[in-house]
């Protein structure tokens, strides 16, 4: 499946998590994955590391100051309904001072942001009600990880 001879592009996302062991989670605005959950991040630029990225994309979403951790997942993302295809790269990152909460200063992007348990991620990726919840990169680490909730825990 080609999409226009373009190259796909890199999403890079941030995993935080509370002292609740919750996960950061705001719902998107944008065309792609409009009123779907996500993790704060964005595209990779040129020369730019992963954790840099999403170390400033995360700051200027939400103001948080974060410190990126490893990598702990990968995942392949096509959206042929947009002609787009990303390769989505997860961080497990925390934040400067725990104590910070996120802010919406990207009112044009996201809805807001809110803490979200892991059995709430996962009840979201399963689709109960038939509707998509999470953003397709993000459902798309969920299914494909089983032990991703271990890894952060682990971590």
């Amino acid at each position: 499946m080609a999409c226009n001879g373009l190259h796909p592009r890199v999403g890079v996302f941030a995993i935080i998590q509370d002292d609740q062991n919750r996960i950061l989670m705001g719902r998107r605005l944008s065309a792609l994955g409009k009123g779907h959950w996500g993790f704060p991040g964005g595209h990779l630029e040129q020369g730019e590391d992963f954790s840099a990225c999403v170390e400033r994309e995360t700051l200027e979403e939400t103001g948080l100051r974060i410190r990126a951790g490893k990598v702990v997942g990968l995942t392949n993302d096509k959206f042929p309904e947009l002609d787009k295809h990303y390769v989505t790269v997860f961080l497990k990152a925390e934040r400067e001072d725990p104590q910070q909460e996120p802010q919406r200063l990207e009112p044009n992007k996201c809805e807001g942001w809110a803490w979200k348990s892991w059995q709430e991620i996962k009840a979201m990726s399963k689709r109960e009600n038939g509707a998509q919840e999470l953003f397709l990169p993000v459902e798309n680490l969920v299914r494909e990880n089983t032990k991703l909730y271990e890894v952060l825990q682990s971590e």
